[in-house]
């Protein structure tokens, strides 16, 4: 093996661990165009937030024809779904009336969002971050966010 192909090696093993790329600029404008393209598709003016596994968001865009409450629903989705480790759809069957997890929205402050729209970015098998997304019905949300997270995937390989 020569010097240029362990080099490369390495720099692909420091890669993988490196969250940076996870979440570089040139790849956020293209998951995000395929959110847009997606909600032009519908019709729909979304809000679309990327958030990192700290909870930092890395990307919020607003679209001019959103609703103003997009704005703050679409960064409480990605937040929900890495708090549960889950997406925003599935959570809602846990917390209703003699579920497990009943009045855990209350207790968060309004924080918890239930419904569908916020996906976590799995990689390798493990949460990175989450896409939330708002302003459509809720299908629209969730097919605007499966868009974004088939090419946050598909960028990520």
């Amino acid at each position: 093996m020569d010097t240029n192909e362990l080099k490369k090696i390495v720099r692909e093993a420091l890669d993988e661990g490196n969250e940076e790329n996870l979440f570089s600029r040139s790849k956020m404008q293209t998951v995000l165009d395929a959110a847009v393209n997606k909600a032009n598709e519908l019709k729909v003016g979304v809000t679309i937030c990327f958030m990192d596994l700290t909870n930092t968001v890395q990307m919020l865009y607003h679209m001019p024809n959103a609703n103003l409450v997009s704005s703050t629903l679409a960064p409480k989705k990605a937040w929900s779904a890495i708090a549960m480790k889950e997406p925003t759809k599935d959570i809602s069957k846990d917390i209703q009336p003699g579920g497990p997890l009943y009045q855990m929205e209350t207790m968060l402050d309004g924080k918890l969002v239930s419904f569908p729209g916020g996906i976590p970015i799995v990689i390798n098998g493990q949460i990175k971050g989450a896409i939330g997304v708002s302003g459509g019905l809720i299908e629209e949300d969730q097919a605007i966010c499966e868009a974004a997270i088939q090419e946050f995937i598909k960028e990520s390989h």
